[in-house]
């Protein structure tokens, strides 16, 4: 078993009502950030643990997701990256 470092981002699905996103476009746009199209406030996890491989680590972790980190019905998750991390 080796220890792995899986990062997560979990955001709004696209369609849906992102209050929190619809606040800094807008304090952005305030700010002269005229550029700005869209924001999508989500969250980033890092999340520590034992697999067999990489491909063990990152198949945990998307159960983790679908089963409890993530809400199926209104957010998405991405794995942004699987490391190997020291014991």
């Amino acid at each position: 078993m080796s220890r792995f470092r899986v990062s997560l981002h979990i955001t709004p699905r696209r369609g849906l009502l992102d209050p929190q996103g619809k606040a800094v476009a807008d304090a952005l746009h305030t700010l002269g950030f005229g550029a700005v199209r869209d924001v999508h406030v989500g969250r980033h996890l890092i999340v520590e643990l034992d697999a067999a491989d990489r491909a063990a680590a990152e198949s945990q972790v998307r159960e983790m997701c679908q089963r409890l980190l993530a809400n199926p019905v209104t957010e998405d998750f991405a794995v942004a990256g699987v490391e190997a991390a020291s014991a």
